[in-house]
């Protein structure tokens, strides 16, 4: 697995993540909150299984 997520990319998600997350246990707490586990989970490690199927790719360029 080589990571095609980027810097701000991943920082976002892990931000987004948490913050769906929480709602699980702060607010209406619904299940579909565990959802935020998700981006929680794809910001933390680096890859995206759906940006590896579409071909995307937001790390930056390694310089030669």
């Amino acid at each position: 697995m080589k990571a095609n997520e980027g810097a701000i990319d991943r920082i976002l998600r892990v931000i987004v993540g948490a913050g769906v997350l929480s709602l699980a246990f702060i607010g209406p707490q619904t299940p579909w909150a565990y959802l935020g586990l998700v981006p929680l989970l794809t910001g933390l490690v680096g890859w995206c299984p759906l940006y590896a199927v579409l071909g995307f790719n937001t790390c930056p360029a390694k310089r030669a």
